[in-house]
């Protein structure tokens, strides 16, 4: 295992001559421990809130704290990544987060969930873009989509483990062991900010220049100015609008309308994920054989169409075993997706602006996702589960099929301009990051 020291190895433009192995593993750690005590924590508080009674009001509240400020900090958490030192960054949001999360599992009335479950999204909000912003600087450009697959496998387990350990332990514990150990968790970001040897930001961006002339301004890049890129994004985030009131509905389906346990709940939402971690891999050669980011967008609709339909199949299965394979093959196309998505956005961002890239993106598809929540929690409240998830399918696949042509002229004008080809090979400056989750 080699890498670069501090000081060595490193030219102007921040690409590594030689990849520090060393980084990459404490990161994907990082990012495996904090992945599970995020979604250990939500899968906990839907669980705690369901078995005491509380509505799809309550559980769709705790969703949207938890995803609002990952969407009105946007702007400024994306600069943060961009311009403050990243060790700084991740020591003091996971420390903050720790606090917080010990302080939640002791909280007992909704409004105080409420408020500290939006206090830790905060948090999240600065590491997401922090940690996705950080790994192209580790290794060198031959070495990202190694690099980048390691990361994407550790945040992927992370997700895949948490929500059925959340379910044996709200069973047998109730929901203060499981919030406590996602309190726990933070301290591996704490742990990953103090020991990498790869920092970004602050006075390590003002370096780069010698220290001779101004420090060099990051691009004007913004969203809109590239009509591919924001018709995908646009897409993806109308899609989730349409199918994530399934995030609400689904631990309602499960556990009143299946008459299943805790446990079988955290298996049913485990499928998902373990099925976007199989897509990821399985559907990784077919994005990179793919002629230009129009074919990719194109995957991109494919992939949301699949996921919908498998969400909207859910509303027939007897009982849950059925909804785990049904789920499974909806997270692959979830996977497919995410790749496809990644890779269009790696092509079209300057390195400068990646930081604000993934928090932009994250930005308008997590504000489509509450949207999905808020209907979700209204419709529930006089309507059965069951009917709601399949139409929860078939709102997805109406808006498929509504954005399909917009994006296809889109795509079809991208090609008009510039002869097709392969993907260039930028396309491996950026890692691959799983940042969406269309269905559970």
């Amino acid at each position: 295992m080699s890498f670069a020291t501090a000081g060595t190895g490193v030219p102007e433009d921040g690409t590594p001559t030689v990849s520090r192995w060393r980084d990459v593993y404490l990161a994907a750690g990082a990012r495996a421990v904090s992945s599970c005590g995020d979604f250990l924590a939500a899968t906990a508080l839907a669980l705690a809130l369901q078995s005491a009674g509380a509505g799809g009001l309550a559980v769709a509240g705790v969703m949207l704290a938890a995803t609002l400020p990952l969407v009105l900090l946007a702007p400024l958490t994306g600069r943060l990544a961009d311009r403050v030192d990243s060790r700084t960054l991740l020591v003091w949001a996971g420390a903050g987060q720790a606090l917080v999360c010990a302080a939640l599992a002791f909280a007992e009335n909704t409004a105080v969930i409420l408020l500290l479950a939006a206090l830790l999204a905060c948090g999240l909000a600065v590491t997401q873009p922090t940690l996705a912003a950080l790994l192209p600087e580790m290794v060198r450009r031959d070495d990202l989509p190694r690099a980048s697959a390691i990361n994407q496998t550790a945040g992927s387990v992370g997700m895949l483990v948490a929500p059925a350990l959340a379910g044996l332990l709200v069973g047998q514990f109730g929901a203060r062991i499981p919030l406590l150990l996602d309190a726990g968790s933070y301290l591996a970001l704490i742990a990953a900010g103090l020991l990498l040897g790869t920092r970004r930001g602050g006075r390590r961006a003002a370096g780069a220049t010698g220290g001779t002339g101004p420090t060099p301004t990051a691009p004007a890049w913004r969203l809109r100015r590239d009509p591919l890129l924001w018709t995908m994004v646009a897409a993806i985030a109308a899609t989730v609008a349409g199918v994530g009131a399934v995030n609400v509905i689904e631990v309602f389906y499960v556990r009143e309308t299946l008459h299943s346990s805790t446990t079988m709940f955290g298996l049913v939402s485990a499928a998902w994920t373990a099925g976007m971690l199989v897509g990821a891999w399985l559907l990784a050669g077919t994005a990179r054989r793919a002629r230009d980011d129009g074919a990719l967008v194109t995957g991109v609709l494919a992939m949301l169409g699949v996921a919908c339909l498998l969400v909207g199949l859910g509303a027939t299965v007897p009982a849950a075993g059925w909804l785990v394979l049904l789920w499974l093959v909806g997270g692959v196309a979830n996977g497919g997706l995410n790749v496809f998505s990644n890779l269009v956005l790696a092509n079209r961002v300057p390195p400068e602006a990646r930081g604000r890239a993934f928090a932009a993106q994250g930005a308008a598809i997590q504000g489509a996702g509450m949207f999905g929540y808020l209907a979700g929690g209204i419709l529930l409240a006089g309507f059965p589960p069951r009917p709601l998830v399949a139409v929860t399918g078939l709102a997805g696949l109406a808006v498929v099929g509504a954005v399909t042509p917009v994006v296809l002229r889109a795509a079809r004008r991208e090609r008009a301009a510039m002869r097709p080809g392969p993907l260039p090979d930028r396309s491996a400056e950026r890692p691959v990051e799983p940042a969406v989750t269309v269905g559970s």
